[in-house]
């Protein structure tokens, strides 16, 4: 792409340095350092006049990120750049979509008025929309936003014999079985038996006729990994095998990742929306076509 540089917060260097050779872009150069007081320090080094500056940062981890984003992303207008797009493959703060309790804030909508404010468009995969439709609710900026199901449903074909997919729960069904149709493979959904107030088991319909199968456990957001450890365990009892786990966004909290081995998951794979030895999933192409779409969109 002419007339386009490519900027990266500090962490998203391999995903930036692939989309610059994809797109033939011009690097960007930035320094970004901290002050011994934890101030963040930010200055533009390249021409940026009168082109679309691109920022890759992938925002697992945000509030270490948001303020060196802001910095950059606005000394980039002052320097005549136009329009500042943000690439932003995981998009934190899209769970706490309404007020569950009386004086909580709801992040979703002030973390989306917030970035709006100071980039002008936005290209993110498969954000967790629970009890939303879409993202033009809450920003007010032009948001891309893209899909891996077709890639993980290539990945399982050409990785996994003779799957059989399964969704943790109901909430899973419409995502699962996508996926499903896609791999020309068959699915189900794990069931929870309320043995009392405070026991609640999963079991496995038609456990008997996959026992030849390999069970793929499939999640867009692996964080604490307990519902997939949970799920590791229903498949345990029944007799399967060991499955595979496949999630989206590597958040990984409290250890997941070695939990979930331990569990006895056979492997562990995700996409690369967050920089992480699972991922398997290569979501670099998709974005960078997104990017060529996108650059004729100006709002």
């Amino acid at each position: 792409m002419s007339n386009c540089v490519l900027f990266t917060i500090p962490g998203n260097e391999v995903l930036a340095n692939s989309l610059i050779k994809l797109l033939h872009a011009e690097p960007g150069e930035a320094i970004i350092r901290h002050f011994p007081d934890g101030e963040t320090y930010v200055k533009v080094n390249s021409n940026v006049h009168e082109k679309e500056a691109i920022i890759v940062c992938s925002l697992h981890q945000p509030d270490d990120k948001i303020l060196p984003l802001y910095f950059l992303a606005q000394t980039l207008k002052e320097f005549g750049a136009f329009p500042v797009t943000l690439v932003v493959p995981y998009l934190a703060y899209m769970q706490q979509d309404k007020r569950f309790s009386n004086g909580e804030c709801i992040s979703s909508e002030l973390f989306a008025r917030l970035l709006s404010s100071f980039v002008d468009k936005l290209i993110t995969i498969d954000p967790h929309l629970h009890r939303r439709t879409s993202l033009d609710e809450i920003y007010s900026i032009h948001t891309s936003v893209l899909h891996v199901s077709h890639m993980v449903s290539k990945w399982i074909n050409e990785n996994i014999e003779q799957p059989v997919l399964i969704g943790p729960d109901s909430e899973s069904e419409q995502w699962v079985s996508k996926v499903a149709a896609d791999a020309n493979a068959p699915y189900t959904i794990l069931e929870k038996d309320f043995k009392s107030n405070s026991v609640v088991t999963l079991s496995v319909p038609q456990f008997e006729e996959y026992k030849k199968h390999t069970p793929v456990l499939v999640d867009d957001i692996i964080a604490t990994g307990n519902t997939m450890i949970e799920s590791i365990e229903a498949l345990k009892e029944v007799g399967m095998k060991a499955p595979v786990c496949i999630g989206i966004h590597a958040v990984f909290a409290e250890l997941a990742y070695d939990r979930l081995i331990k569990a006895g998951a056979e492997k562990v794979v995700t996409c690369n929306t967050i920089a992480h030895p699972s991922n398997a999933v290569y979501i670099d192409e998709l974005l960078a076509q997104q990017i060529c779409k996108s650059s004729f969109v100006i709002d």
